[in-house]
C-alpha cells in the first residue's frame, strides 16, 4: 500500500525539524570537533551532515526529472552552507510534495544513481528512502557528539509528535 502524499509530507516535515536541530547543535562545535575523524564512510560530524544534504539534493533533481547535481563540492562543507541552504532545500521539497497527486507518488520513477546505473522504483518508495538515508546518518552524527561528551538534541520521531 502505497504512501498517501499526507504521510510523506509529514515524513519531510520531520526529516527537515530533525535535520535543523541537528545542524543548530553541530553550530556549538569547534572547527576540531566537526572534522574530527570517526573512521566512518563520510569521516566527521561535518562530512556526514554534508553527506545527507548532497543526498538530499541529488534526489530532489531526480525526482523533478533534471540531470543528477554533483553529488557535493568544496564550498558545501561549511556550516554556513548548512544553516542556509538545507531548509532552503526543503523547503523546495514541500513545493514538490504540493504538486504531486495521490496517484502520482504511486508511479515508477526511473533514474540514474551516481555511477550511471538505471533503477526504477516508485516514487513513494524513493521518497521514503530519503527520509529514512536521513534519518540513519543523522542517528551517526548524534552518535559522534555523544562520543565528544556533548549532550545530541533528541530527534526520534516521537519527539517530533510530541510537539504537534
Amino acid at each position: 500500500m502505497p504512501l498517501s502524499i499526507a504521510e510523506l509530507r509529514e515524513h519531510f516535515a520531520y526529516s527537515a525539524w530533525a535535520s535543523q536541530r541537528l545542524v543548530q547543535a553541530a553550530t556549538a562545535l569547534s572547527e576540531d570537533e566537526l572534522q574530527r575523524d570517526f573512521q566512518t564512510a563520510d569521516r566527521s560530524v561535518l562530512g556526514t551532515l554534508v553527506h545527507t544534504f548532497a543526498a538530499d539534493r541529488v534526489w530532489l533533481a531526480r525526482f523533478r526529472k533534471s540531470p543528477n547535481p554533483p553529488y557535493s563540492t568544496p564550498a558545501d562543507y561549511q556550516m554556513a552552507v548548512l544553516v542556509e541552504q538545507w531548509p532552503a532545500l526543503y523547503r523546495q521539497w514541500d513545493e514538490w510534495l504540493a504538486a504531486q497527486e495521490e496517484d502520482g507518488v504511486a508511479a515508477d520513477l526511473t533514474y540514474q544513481d551516481m555511477k550511471g546505473n538505471t533503477w526504477t522504483n516508485a516514487i513513494w518508495k524513493l521518497a521514503l528512502h530519503v527520509v529514512n538515508h536521513g534519518t540513519h546518518h543523522r542517528g551517526q552524527a548524534a552518535g559522534f557528539l555523544r562520543s565528544m561528551g556533548h549532550t545530541p538534541p533528541a530527534l526520534d520521531l516521537v519527539a517530533y509528535y510530541r510537539l504537534k
